[in-house]
Parts: structure tokens; sequence; C-alpha cells
């Protein structure tokens, strides 16, 4: 197993917050089934942090 760290900015509006939920588009699913489509290997996100539905995130820093 390997630890990637992934700097990330979205827009948020037309998903559901950042945490996984049954049949709504969220920004944890969507970014895994990018990732697994790439590598072939089903992974699982763990954040920093996560926002509500419609919020945005931009990197300020680090």
């Amino acid at each position: 197993m390997r630890n990637i760290k992934l700097v990330i900015e979205y827009d948020g509006k037309e998903f559901n917050g950042w945490q996984k939920q049954p049949n709504k588009l969220n920004i944890q699913g969507t970014i895994e089934k990018a990732i697994e489509q790439i590598t072939g290997e089903e992974i699982e996100l763990s954040a920093s942090g996560r926002t509500d539905s419609g919020v945005h995130a931009l990197r300020t820093s680090g």
C-alpha cells in the first residue's frame, strides 16, 4: 500500500458535499472513481476536512 497526498480545488455547486452518500453526487466518490479508472485500483480517500452541499474548496496555502 502507498500513500499519496492530493491537494484539490473544486466548484461544489453540483455536489452534495464531500462525504460519500448513497444515490447522491459527492466529491469523495467522484474522485475515488476517477482514480480507479486511471489506476485500476479501488481506493478510499481520507480527508482532513469536508464541505456541505454546494460549497466550493479553494487551496489557499501549503
